[in-house]
């Protein structure tokens, strides 16, 4: 079943499973710990911190329990900023990005205080700055994976809101390439 599918599939179930879906596609799963692109140890879903065993074969319930834990906790700090109504698509692709670039950094960012300041056509130009990790620039040198994941908080943006002028010339690609 194609992402389209599943999240068509999930429109009922709310944004937590719609993002849940969405998080497991773009951050891929690895079974053994490796460094990002910043340098930080990760495993499984995107999962950072301590309790990383270096070394470790992880299995899928040790992972899908890790996304579990990381995703709740990400999807409470995000609804305690969000200031504004939102629909079930935008919180999804909210709760992906946060948990993409890290809770600081979300709550730091323009893209929350133009989101909360109704700014919203603001807060979709946001998402293209995000073109860094640990302090190194990647410029239009993003990952596949990096550029889906940020066309596809740009794409529920516009599809939500109408806001045609945060679509770039990658989104075509973008929602050809989810299937």
């Amino acid at each position: 079943m194609s992402l389209k599918q599943k999240i068509a599939a999930l429109t009922t179930a709310g944004a937590t499973a719609i993002a849940l879906v969405v998080i497991a596609h773009f951050e891929g799963v690895r079974y053994e710990p490796y460094r990002d692109v910043a340098g930080i140890l990760t495993v499984c879903y995107g999962h950072t911190g301590k309790d990383i065993i270096h070394g470790k074969t992880y299995t899928q319930q040790e992972c899908d329990a890790l996304l579990q834990n990381d995703f709740i906790k990400t999807q409470q700090q995000v609804d305690a900023l969000i200031k504004v109504p939102l629909d079930d698509y935008i919180k999804a692709a909210l709760y992906s990005f946060a948990f993409n670039v890290g809770m600081t950094a979300f709550a730091r960012s323009t893209l929350l205080k133009k989101l909360n300041a109704g700014d919203r056509a603001g807060a979709c130009e946001e998402i293209k700055r995000w073109v860094y990790a640990g302090g190194k620039g990647f410029g239009e040198g993003l990952s596949v994976v990096e550029k889906r994941s940020q066309h596809y908080v740009m794409e529920t943006f516009n599809h939500h809101y109408q806001l045609y002028p945060c679509i770039t010339h990658h989104s075509r690609w973008w929602y050809l390439s989810l299937d």
